[in-house]
């Protein structure tokens, strides 16, 4: 069964969405596209090949027009709430970029209004559907080495290469380590360690060559309620050498340590443990066909088919969000802050 789609949010990152991702899935159907913006609706025309009478200046007025089930939101943050929030009023389940929302009161008012109509609602945490991730949360639900004391996570990327003018929009974002790149962590960790975060002390700065507005790179020490703590720092200015997407692991436990990285194409996921008293073992990864953003499209249209809550359903990532501008409280007052 194809579920029939409208997506609202063309910019480039949108268009990347519709043509990696949309256009190769034969389980769905995009039947229009939605911005604001006449030049991107004439670049979806042109890279998508979408005809001009699938193209809408509103989700109203698409909604008008064609049939759907589905609703992906790819806007900017300002309109992640009223977009979703007008799909779900029409009876349409979401799925949506993260972060999520704006605030996390926003967020809970988006998950109650789909809970009243049955519909589901899902956040595009795309870095959870890689082979690396669901091993290592397997090895930490299976006990095999114990509870984890701690968590060592470094993120490192050099993207300060454009001309420093103003004019490159990355270099504008509000908060484009924390808000923009660190949220996938903040996820991750709670999606591995299959803990909650209850405190977190966070420091944010940007060092004197940095190209960005705003703080490019950020630590911090972030505890969970199942007694792990984790020491994260990430950068998007660090000249050291780049980690995959998903960051470099090194996880100690009781019986020994865990060391994986995820989405470091071309490169594969790695995964290696090394229990107490023991040589390093490779851990050879399962074959997992459905990656990336393609693994987060089949989640929903799972939980469209099955009437089953997704696991990273709106509801579930309000931790995630929470745990994001809780950072960013906690670097803008230079104070831990509990959650």
């Amino acid at each position: 069964m194809t579920t029939q789609l409208i997506q609202v949010g063309m910019g480039g990152w949108g268009r990347n969405w519709a043509k990696s991702v949309l256009q190769t899935d034969q389980n769905v159907h995009l039947v229009a596209c939605v911005d604001m913006e006449p030049t991107m609706l004439q670049m979806a025309q042109q890279e998508l090949n979408i005809p001009a009478t699938a193209c809408f200046p509103t989700l109203a007025a698409a909604l008008n027009e064609v049939d759907c089930e589905a609703v992906l939101v790819t806007t900017t943050l300002p309109a992640h709430v009223p977009v979703a929030r007008a799909a779900l009023e029409a009876g349409k389940h979401v799925l949506v970029e993260k972060p999520f929302a704006p605030t996390v009161s926003e967020a809970e008012q988006l998950v109650e209004l789909a809970a009243q109509r049955n519909l589901r609602l899902m956040v595009s945490q795309n870095y959870r559907y890689f082979p690396a991730v669901e091993v290592v949360r397997n090895i930490l639900r299976e006990g095999k080495l114990g509870p984890v004391g701690t968590v060592n996570l470094d993120f490192r990327r050099y993207s300060n290469t454009a001309p420093r003018d103003g004019s490159h929009l990355h270099y504008k974002l509000w908060q484009p380590l924390l808000a923009d790149m660190s949220i996938h962590h903040f996820d991750l960790m709670r999606f591995v360690l299959g803990q909650e975060p209850t405190r977190v002390f966070c420091q944010e700065w940007n060092p004197a060559w940095s190209n960005f507005t705003e703080p490019a790179s950020a630590a911090a020490i972030i505890t969970f309620d199942g007694s792990t703590v984790v020491n994260y720092r990430g950068s998007w200015v660090s000249p050291a050498p780049k980690t995959g997407w998903s960051g470099e692991w090194h996880m100690e436990c009781a019986g020994g340590e865990i060391e994986w990285t995820s989405r470091n194409m071309p490169e594969p996921d790695s995964v290696t443990v090394r229990p107490l008293g023991k040589r390093t073992q490779r851990i050879k990864l399962p074959d997992y066909p459905l990656t990336d953003r393609h693994g987060s499209l089949n989640a929903f249209l799972q939980a469209i088919t099955s009437g089953q809550e997704p696991e990273s359903s709106g509801r579930n990532n309000l931790k995630t969000l929470a745990l994001m501008f809780t950072a960013i409280e906690s670097a803008l007052s230079e104070k831990p802050i509990n959650l």
